[in-house]
């Protein structure tokens, strides 16, 4: 039996990063249903597996620990399989990566859906994006990040950083494409590195799998038609 259940819905949305690291990893991992996810967000904090409000939730069977929040996974799988650099202000930078890319997907749905987008809010919203789409690539560049070679943090193999990168722009731009466009001309060092390490086999097979399991799905419900919409998508 694999040592991870993943809680998290059908989408290839926060969740995907977990699943991304763990297929990096060569981690087996189980997935609970919507319907088990529910239910255990309907019980009382008392008799959570860790209190949270909504998955991604992970449970290793094998440590008896259960970790919620998208960056609080990352780090604690990062540390638990020794996928973190070696130096502080390396790993410091590792989990500074992480929550940017939780940030950018809390804004790309704002705030879960909070308001629907609509052609003005967009058009207002792009040099934001922009914005923050450089600094993946002023990142890089402080570590030596080429066109066509390197990591975002260095090293001679891709770590959480490139990962997450990878798996934050490229499952974006795949299902969205116009704002692909909007990537390579705003970070092209940070679109090649996304696409390069997607096309690793472990992340290529699960971007698949993804493709399998949720169709053309990003985020889901309203705010991902709202999304479409002002795309055109």
């Amino acid at each position: 039996m694999p040592d991870y259940d993943l809680y998290y819905w059908p989408v290839p949305f926060r969740g995907q990063f977990v699943r991304a690291v763990l297929a990096h990893a060569g981690k087996a991992w189980t997935e609970g249903d919507a319907a088990a996810i529910s239910k255990l967000m309907s019980d009382t904090a008392r008799h959570m597996p860790v209190p949270f409000m909504g998955p991604p939730l992970l449970i290793d069977r094998k440590a008896d620990v259960a970790i919620a929040q998208m960056p609080a996974i990352v780090l604690y799988l990062g540390e638990t399989l020794d996928l973190l650099p070696a130096t502080p202000a390396l790993r410091a930078m590792t989990m500074k990566i992480v929550n940017d890319a939780n940030d950018v997907i809390d804004e790309i749905t704002q705030d879960g859906g909070r308001e629907m987008w609509t052609e003005k809010k967009w058009a207002e919203f792009v040099p934001r994006l922009q914005k923050w789409m450089s600094f993946w690539e002023e990142t890089g560049r402080r570590h030596g990040l080429k066109a066509q070679s390197g990591f975002l943090l260095g090293g001679d193999a891709p770590g959480i950083a490139d990962v997450v990168t990878a798996t934050l722009w490229t499952t974006m731009t795949d299902r969205l494409p116009k704002i692909e466009a909007i990537l390579k001309e705003a970070a092209p060092k940070t679109a090649a590195l996304a696409r390069r390490v997607s096309d690793l086999p472990p992340l290529a097979q699960l971007a698949a799998k993804a493709r399998e399991d949720y169709g053309d799905a990003y985020c889901g419900g309203q705010i991902e038609a709202s999304l479409r919409k002002v795309l055109k998508a």
